[in-house]
């Protein structure tokens, strides 16, 4: 099968070249696709990056320089944006939307939406789903594993199911620390 054998060498050519130059193994898509191509592909600011495991649905805005990671569930179907310089982690789900009411009466109700806004500079820990309606403020940090169903203030830390504030973001010039 020459056609297998030539995917096998490219797969092997890539993963070397993955490994000598950032010390990485990463699954055969992540290293034919380019995250900072699919990124600006999709409208995102400069400089952003999101990888080919991440799912985007409806109207999603990304400012400059963000990070978004492997295994990411970005649901804009009530629209999305997320700031610039932020993190979000992998696994994370942002929803605009639920069904739950629509399953609970049998479909008589509507899907609910309502937007989801992420201000610049925050971390979104890794696995933690974010609900429909939320604001986060800029400068927050959302611990991993944590269910966000309220808005987060500015330079807050929250952690939790579900998410409560647990500290703060202190930024002095370019120091950064958390008290808590």
């Amino acid at each position: 099968m020459p056609l297998l054998d030539e995917i096998r060498q490219l797969y092997e050519g890539l993963r070397k070249e993955k490994r000598d130059s950032f010390d990485r193994d990463l699954p055969f898509e992540e290293l034919l696709f380019d995250r900072w191509e699919r990124a600006k592909s999709l409208g995102f600011g400069k400089g952003s990056s999101i990888y080919h495991s991440a799912y985007v649905y409806g109207d999603v805005k990304v400012g400059k320089k963000t990070w978004i990671g492997p295994f990411v569930l970005l649901d804009g179907g009530g629209g999305l944006e997320i700031g610039e310089y932020c993190s979000i982690s992998a696994g994370v789900q942002i929803y605009t939307h639920d069904s739950v009411r629509w399953a609970l009466s049998r479909g008589k109700h509507q899907y609910e939406a309502a937007p989801v806004k992420i201000g610049d500079c925050c971390h979104i820990g890794a696995m933690s789903v974010i609900a429909k309606g939320v604001e986060i403020g800029k400068h927050a940090v959302v611990s991993a594993g944590s269910f966000v169903r309220h808005d987060v203030l500015p330079y807050s830390i929250v952690s939790g199911v579900p998410a409560r504030m647990i500290g703060i973001v202190v930024i002095d010039g370019k120091k950064v620390r958390y008290e808590f």
